[in-house]
């Protein structure tokens, strides 16, 4: 689809400079302000753009070098504003990441702007307006991204909306397959989570961490509780499903622990050698810090001396990955994260180290500051038999981060088709490049995750089993195809 979408949106730009090469502009065309409006873009990328030596690679799939004359004769042919502007969105959208995009430009306010209103009183909000007014709404897709539940037999057990998860079984040959959708990972589209922890602490100041903290814990929770259910009726396999699933936040790389009581290491990350790894790695030097003094425990302090030691030489190191990174525009080069290419060792998705045993801290949420998935420790094994996970082309982002970490770590396999592409994003807010002429922003990712054979997960997570969509085949026929393959893949006990 993001192939066919970039086809149509260059061949728009060749229409637009076709259809115009003879008409007079109606307003002067400032052909210059584009070019540099273009080098500008150009210049931050290479400044600032975490997956732009993958791209220059060949495994990265782009031809920069193509693209970017390409790029620049649609611009010298340009008869007008919008054919430029839309050559500059054209060059964008051909590198297929949805974490590189554009942003709304933003008009010049002529007058006094509305100042920003007061915070609600949740004092005497009852749960559900309560959790309303903190921001918590149900954005994304509830339903299964296959119509599971319309085939002969599938038992619904969980609507997806009073739990948070849809879920259901339903028997394939004799063996009950238990279905669970997780239909985003941003904590704030799930209202049910946060008003079961508005019930269960009343007392708790609801814009502090211990509520976020509360909220997180019954979203957990409640995953948990459908996996015991599952054991409890003798489910064979699990089938998780983030189809359609537009990604979030880290519980992303901490929810494959739920569905393993092994070992499980995550990602790699790398990112961009600009000031916003030195933000970032002070923040997790402060965090260290905050993490002690909740938890002064031999063990905390113990971990947290080696994440500040960690971040302090990835400080003192950054000034090494400095290089002029201009040659993507020439050139195609392996992917080499030691050569130029921009890019920090930074840890992993988890923090410092990809990972920590139990007994590396102390108190749950200080370990958690020093290695994140400490967060999930409760529900860690919650199911240990057969998993597969199931994507779309529209899973994104942190649903890629779990269907790689699943993948690469043999925790489960991979069903569906590709997942969208966009990989990690972004571990800190960074303001958009702003272009001085057209005003057209931009934001850019600043971070890498690797996948197991060192490529960049912005490649999307291919499937171990494909499933696509075919020309004449039903979402119901293509639903129960995909559950005989699970079933017919699935170990025996």
């Amino acid at each position: 689809m993001a192939q066919t979408n970039t086809a149509r949106l260059w061949a728009g730009v060749v229409a637009l400079i076709a259809g115009c090469v003879l008409a007079a502009p109606a307003l002067a065309f400032d052909r210059a302000a584009w070019l540099a409006d273009y080098a500008k873009l150009k210049a931050a990328m290479e400044a600032s753009y975490a997956n732009l030596a993958w791209f220059a690679s060949p495994r990265g799939g782009v031809d920069l070098p193509a693209l970017d004359r390409r790029t620049t004769a649609a611009l010298e042919a340009a008869p007008d504003d919008d054919t430029a502007r839309q050559a500059i969105r054209a060059f964008v959208a051909s590198l297929h990441d949805g974490h590189f995009s554009e942003l709304t430009t933003l008009e010049q306010a002529t007058g006094a702007v509305e100042p920003e209103p007061g915070a609600a009183d949740l004092s005497k909000a009852n749960p559900a307006a309560g959790c309303a007014a903190l921001g918590y709404a149900n954005r994304s897709a509830v339903a299964f991204s296959a119509p599971f539940e319309s085939l002969d037999g599938f038992r619904l057990e969980a609507d997806g909306l009073s739990t948070g998860y849809r879920a259901g079984v339903i028997d394939i040959g004799g063996r009950p397959i238990g279905v669970v959708r997780i239909r985003s990972f941003q904590l704030k589209q799930h209202p049910d989570a946060c008003e079961r922890a508005w019930a269960a602490h009343p007392d708790l100041d609801k814009r502090g961490d211990a509520f976020d903290t509360a909220v997180a814990d019954a979203w957990f929770q409640a995953l948990a509780d459908q996996l015991a259910r599952f054991r409890k009726e003798g489910v064979a396999v699990v089938l998780v499903d983030v189809g359609s699933n537009g990604g979030g936040n880290d519980s992303g790389d901490w929810m494959p622990r739920m569905f393993t009581a092994a070992k499980v290491s995550s990602a790699r990350m790398m990112m961009s050698a600009a000031p916003v790894a030195q933000t970032y790695a002070e923040e997790e030097i402060a965090d260290a810090a905050k993490a002690v003094a909740t938890d002064p425990s031999p063990a905390t302090r113990a971990l947290a001396d080696q994440v500040t030691t960690y971040f302090k030489d990835r400080v003192a190191a950054l000034p090494s990955r400095g290089c002029d990174m201009n040659w993507v525009w020439r050139e195609r080069r392996p992917f080499d994260l030691a050569g130029c290419s921009r890019l920090i060792d930074m840890g992993h998705a988890s923090g410092a180290f990809g990972y920590q045993d139990r007994a590396a801290w102390g108190e749950r949420m200080a370990g958690a500051k020093l290695y994140w998935p400490a967060t999930i420790e409760p529900w860690r094994g919650a199911w240990t038999g057969p998993t597969y996970v199931l994507t779309s082309a529209t899973s994104y982002s942190s649903a890629e981060m779990f269907a790689a970490l699943m993948q690469d770590q043999k925790i489960a396999k991979t069903v569906g088709v590709r997942t969208g592409g966009d990989g990690c994003g972004f571990v800190e807010d960074t303001p958009p490049t702003v272009l001085p002429h057209s005003l057209l922003r931009f934001r850019m990712p600043n971070c890498v995750r690797l996948r197991a054979d060192g490529g960049d997960e912005v490649a999307g997570v291919t499937p171990d089993i494909p499933v696509p969509n075919l020309e004449g085949e039903s979402p119901r026929a293509r639903a129960l195809k995909i559950l005989k393959l699970v079933s017919a893949d699935a170990p025996k006990r």
